[in-house]
């Protein structure tokens, strides 16, 4: 095994052994390393693998049994769906793998494939297994890809649990926030037992505990969270709002009176992303009890004019007309006159 020398991070060299002197380094034989050290004795130690990989030959009565491997294969799939022979592959002493075309077209491009073997100094031959196997120009099922990368947004039901790994980057702990700069006020808000009673909670209503406690813990405790949100998943949370269709770049926007800033029914969030976000609060909007960014837009903006209210109304045209078949008249015997003859 060829190492690298510390003082010599690109000149490999071949550590010796044993009993070596970091203070003697002799000069090597070979040009190619001229900086590797040796024992003292001035010998180099080489560790040479002598093993070699022998190549594997065909078992001249394992490889003539074609019509024993071919019977195997229809008693197996049926005669309808074994091919033509493709070649015999050698798997180890007295064993042959005989390939033969697949002929089910689910499997396109597969093959059958028929291990045959024979014991040491036996004539008879014998099958050992019949499987199919993909061929090199066969249809494969598409790379399977982990679960928890196939969620896509929206795909949590009712019922469904989406566990959040321990190291998700989008998360840190609480602990983390004191001393992180610039991460403290995204949790500046009153204690959440304050805020119970404005949602017509008692101060003091008990929640589910996130972690056991004694019979000691405190409300306060109890609504703690162990994670927040980590400067990581605050900016992916901005991208992704920002170029929502919620956000100014949407037909919607464009189309508005005014921005959702100087729209009386925004609800501002709070922390850094309220410099940004707010909540529509409008029960006509379409946007009503979502996140919208402050540029974004509607028709149903606190300030629109008053004339602007409800549809345009439909022009009729009253001096053109169409000409239509009716039931015993054609319109190739119609004669039209002039409507300037008068």
């Amino acid at each position: 095994m060829i190492l690298f020398f510390p003082g010599h991070s690109l000149a490999p060299s071949i550590l010796p052994l044993n009993d070596f002197d970091d203070r003697a380094v002799a000069e090597s034989p070979d040009p190619g390393y001229p900086d590797a050290p040796f024992p003292l004795d001035k010998e180099q130690l080489l560790d040479v693998t002598t093993l070699r990989t022998r190549t594997r030959e065909l078992d001249e009565a394992a490889a003539g049994a074609v019509d024993l491997a071919r019977s195997a294969a229809e008693e197996l799939a049926g005669p309808a769906q074994v091919g033509q022979y493709v070649g015999a592959e050698a798997d180890g002493d007295r064993t042959v793998t005989h390939l033969f075309e697949c002929l089910d077209r689910a499997y396109a491009g597969w093959r059958w494939a028929v291990t045959v073997t024979r014991a040491s100094r036996a004539k008879s031959i014998t099958v050992s297994e019949v499987l199919l196997q993909p061929g090199p120009d066969s249809l494969l099922a598409p790379e399977w890809v982990p679960w928890r990368d196939r969620v896509r947004p929206g795909d949590v039901g009712v019922g469904d649990l989406l566990p959040t790994p321990a190291d998700d980057e989008r998360l840190v702990p609480t602990a983390v926030l004191e001393g992180d700069e610039g991460v403290l006020d995204w949790d500046d808000s009153a204690p959440w037992d304050a805020a119970l009673p404005t949602i017509g909670l008692p101060s003091g209503t008990p929640f589910p505990a996130a972690r056991p406690g004694g019979p000691g813990q405190d409300a306060d405790s109890r609504l703690r969270r162990s994670r927040v949100l980590s400067a990581i998943g605050r900016d992916e949370t901005a991208l992704r709002w920002y170029a929502s269709e919620h956000g100014p770049r949407s037909p919607l926007a464009n189309a508005a009176p005014g921005p959702c800033l100087t729209c009386g029914f925004l609800v501002r969030l709070g922390g850094p992303l309220g410099r940004v976000f707010g909540v529509c609060a409008n029960e006509y909007a379409p946007d009503d009890g979502r996140v919208v960014s402050l540029d974004h837009g509607c028709g149903a903006h606190s300030e629109a004019p008053a004339g602007a209210q409800g549809a345009a109304t439909p022009v009729i045209d009253e001096l053109g007309y169409d000409l239509v078949d009716a039931p015993g008249v054609s319109l190739d015997e119609t004669v039209f006159e002039s409507l300037d003859h008068a």
